[in-house]
């Protein structure tokens, strides 16, 4: 008799055996122990900034390069959007290069609880929340005032492409810097597991919205809720699969919103306006 594995939308999200992470720790506090080693998690997270931003320089430098010496371009290009997706996407092998050397911690555990990626657990969310939020994020940058703004065809492509190939791994790389490193460092500052949860939401979703830049009230608000509504799911869920789906989601939905083509940046400024994450004027926004 012959058997067939499981598919993988619906597979079992048993724990694989990870060296030393006890199993039943809840996600935030696999970094907590006797020693609380606040003087190390506030090292890990300025290595955490600094990496962001030096990554963002460096790609945006040789972007940049490229941009005029080779092609002769000049101000916001796609290859600057794609240096920008990027710089982001890095951050997730060096958030998990940074737990290995700090606390020891395999990489692999950084994914969820289980000790592995939980493709049941991104598939099952993709399907539950992704065409709602798909819909709502859509309309509403469809509805939003825009002006006209030229591009060539070639940079719309270029734009589209960029926007669904690379934007979900720039959103995935915010999730593993601060929903996944970061809250797992402040979470294991505490004795509980639940004021280590309150506090691992709070204050990175702060400083990740002070990050943006900006101090309007409306703005800032929409960077505290969904922040740390994104926060709350990783610690309720035991992991970043379903967070990774709903940012990457918000993200690509304007690139999904149907337009002439000739005012697709518009609603991308727009979006870079009032979304989180710093964005060109004239450039798909990015959170």
């Amino acid at each position: 008799m012959t058997t067939t594995a499981p598919n993988w939308l619906l597979q079992l999200d048993d724990p694989v055996p990870t060296p030393r992470v006890p199993s039943g720790v809840e996600y935030h506090r696999v970094y907590a122990g006797e020693k609380r080693r606040i003087l190390r998690g506030i090292l890990a997270i300025i290595l955490v900034f600094v990496g962001l931003v030096a990554f963002a320089l460096l790609f945006a430098l040789g972007a940049r390069l490229v941009d005029t010496e080779f092609l002769g371009r000049s101000g916001f290009t796609p290859l600057q959007q794609a240096a920008g997706a990027l710089s982001l996407a890095v951050l997730i092998p060096y958030c998990m290069l940074l737990q290995r050397l700090l606390y020891g911690v395999p990489f692999r555990s950084m994914h969820s609880v289980a000790g592995r990626f939980r493709y049941g657990v991104l598939g099952r969310a993709l399907l539950a929340f992704g065409p709602v939020l798909l819909i709502v994020v859509a309309f509403g940058f469809l509805l939003a005032p825009v002006d006209q703004v030229p591009w060539s065809i070639f940079d719309l492509v270029a734009y589209f492409v960029i926007g669904m190939v690379l934007t979900p791994l720039a959103a995935a790389g915010e999730e593993y810097g601060f929903r996944g490193l970061m809250f797992r460092i402040v979470g294991g500052w505490t004795r509980g597991a639940r004021l280590g949860a309150v506090i691992g939401i709070v204050i990175p979703t702060v400083l990740f919205s002070l990050f943006h830049g900006s101090l309007d009230p409306y703005i800032l608000t929409s960077y505290l809720v969904l922040f740390g509504s994104l926060a709350i799911v990783t610690w309720r869920t035991g992991g970043l699969e379903t967070a990774i789906v709903l940012h990457v989601v918000y993200n690509v939905a304007p690139s999904c919103s149907v337009r002439p083509c000739t005012s697709i940046s518009a609603a991308h400024s727009t979006a870079a306006e009032r979304s989180p994450g710093p964005s060109p004027p004239s450039s798909p926004a990015q959170h």
